[in-house]
Parts: structure tokens; sequence; C-alpha cells
């Protein structure tokens, strides 16, 4: 059975949803239309992974009757996230959802608006602790790390898989992907033949990833696997594989939507992604936004009624999204995200 659930009109026309229920900044009175509004910020705007979340997001935002701003830095750049983020400060909004590409400069940003009465939550990546109320947890750091290991060795093959592994990350300062790459090491051991030699920023830039796999490949000659935790990096590293020839040598497991590697599974280059469903990302954190508003979610909270998406785990300040979904070549058709 297809997947759609939290897709269902999401996969259409995505220009009549968002435009239902999304605006921008110079558009919003919150005091005239009534309606609490909710900013979400992104790392980068213009990647599937951050369009498919905002989706997910418009589609909860009409349920709930909120007001979404979805807008972003269309470089990464987290001086140009921080400036939105003083930005929608002065315009007194009611929730900022961020995404940190770097918590340490989003953060003297993040503290004001919480100063001036905003709420703010983080989703996707988390910030310090006194930036935010609560963090939106696509899955724990750990769950993510050990999947991502787990399913390297598989797609390595064999009972004692053997060979160099390394790690191509967005940036060096991402917070989440700093945590998965911590649980990746401490994952690692239990498959004693595999060793991690190096791990390398692609600054969230497609063919950056392409140029580092290709060095990496040509830096380790046993080199076995590629960690390609972003959704960025996971392509650019996958195609670097298949234009060297190295399909099957080289395996790259990571982290990206299914519709960016489709046509890597398809052909053999990649076996397994890693993910979760990210339109649910975003609908639960717009869920996560109007229950903080409005008292439903409050410190000391165990669960979130989500909409959709049913109840789901809050545990200390994370609410947790929850199941990591893995798509190979048996079932990556089944999805549209």
């Amino acid at each position: 059975m297809k997947h759609r659930r939290a897709l269902v009109s999401l996969g259409c026309a995505t220009a009549v949803l968002v435009a239902a229920t999304l605006v921008t900044a110079p558009e919003v009175k919150a005091a005239e239309k009534g309606k609490p509004v909710v900013c979400l910020l992104p790392k980068k705007k213009g990647l599937p992974y951050f369009s498919s979340c905002a989706e997910g997001a418009a589609k909860a935002a009409a349920e709930l009757g909120v007001e979404l701003i979805y807008d972003g830095p269309t470089d990464g750049s987290p001086e140009r996230a921080a400036s939105m983020i003083e930005k929608w400060t002065l315009k007194k909004v009611d929730v900022i959802a961020v995404s940190p590409n770097d918590p340490e400069v989003l953060a003297p940003a993040m503290r004001k608006a919480r100063e001036k009465g905003i709420r703010v939550i983080t989703w996707d990546a988390d910030g310090k602790p006194d930036t935010r109320d609560f963090f939106v947890n696509q899955a724990t750091a750990k769950d993510i790390g050990y999947a991502l290991v787990d399913t390297m060795a598989k797609d390595i093959g064999g009972e004692k898989p053997e060979g160099e592994v390394a790690i191509i990350t967005a940036t060096l300062t991402a917070a989440n992907q700093n945590s998965w790459i911590q649980y990746i090491k401490e994952r690692l051991p239990t498959y004693p033949g595999l060793s991690l030699v190096t791990i390398k920023p692609s600054n969230e830039d497609q063919k950056l990833a392409f140029q580092v796999a290709q060095d990496l490949m040509k830096a380790y000659p046993n080199l076995k696997g590629i960690f390609a935790i972003s959704s960025v990096a996971f392509p650019g590293a996958a195609e670097a594989v298949r234009q060297a020839g190295m399909k099957g040598k080289v395996q790259v497991t990571g982290l990206a939507t299914p519709n960016d590697m489709r046509e890597y599974v398809n052909d053999g280059t990649v076996k397994s992604v890693v993910l979760w469903n990210t339109a649910d990302l975003g609908y639960l954190t717009v869920c996560t936004a109007e229950a903080l508003l409005s008292g439903k979610l409050a410190p000391g909270a165990t669960t979130l009624a989500a909409g959709a998406l049913g109840d789901k785990t809050v545990a200390g300040d994370n609410v947790l999204l929850g199941k990591i979904m893995v798509f190979t070549k048996d079932n990556i058709a089944q999805f549209d995200f």
C-alpha cells in the first residue's frame, strides 16, 4: 500500500496547498487576521527535504487555523537565518520554529525573541537549550546513528563486513549531525572490521559533496562505504560513486528523501536510504507550535495530540516523531516525497 497518509494532498498541487495557508512576512498582521502566526525557518530554503517539510507544515496550519510563514536563506547562511529571526521578532509573530544550521550564530537572535515573549521551538536540528521551549525531534540521535551503521554493515554485506568508511556531513557546526556522528562512532565497534577514516563537510552543496566523495575514493583505496548524512550530501556522493564506476564496490548510505535517491536505488548504486517522513516532521512542528501557544503543551507533558499523526511522545523537552524508515529497491516506489 502506498504510504500517503500524511501526504495525501501534498504530492499534488503544492502551490495550491501552500497558497491556502502560507504567507510571506510582509503580509502578516496577526491582530487583523485573528490567527496565531508561526514562522518555519529551514536551514536552507529550496532543498527538496525542507520543501517536503513545509508541505506537511502547511497541511497542519490549514487544519489548525494557523498562519504559516515558511522562509529561510537560500544559501544556508546562519547569519541570514539570524537576521530573519530578528525581523520576525520585530513583527511580533507568535512562534518561530528554527532548524539551526549553526546554533552558536543563531542563539542571540533566538534568545532575544524569547525575551520579547515570542515562543521559540527547534525542529530537524536542535539549538542551545536556553534558546527554545521544545525541540521537535525526528528521532533520537542514537536511533539515527545506530540505524546508519547497521544499514551500512548490511549493505557492505557478509557476516563480518570489512573495510574503511568515511562520513560526509553538511557542516562541522550542524548540531544534529554532530550528534548522529557521535552515535555512529559508538556503534561502529559492533562491526570490528569497519574503521572510520575521516569526516568531511560538504557545506550543504551537492557539487561539493560530489567532489568530496571523489577525493575520498582516491585517497582511500580500501574505502568500502560512505555515510552521506545530509539530504544534499547523499545524492552528491552517490553520483560520484556512479560516475567513478564504483557501484557495488563503494556503498553509499545516508539520509535523503526517496524522490531524491530513487534513481540511485533503482540502478543499484545505493542499496538503502535512511530517513523519516519529512512531511510528518513539518506537520508535527506546527502541531507543537499551536499546542504551545494554546497551553496544551507545557513543561512536564508526556504526550502531544498531533492531529492526523495521533499521540506523540514528549520526552523531557523533545517532541518525538519517532519512526525511522529505510527505503530499498523493494519498497521505494511506494513513497512519494
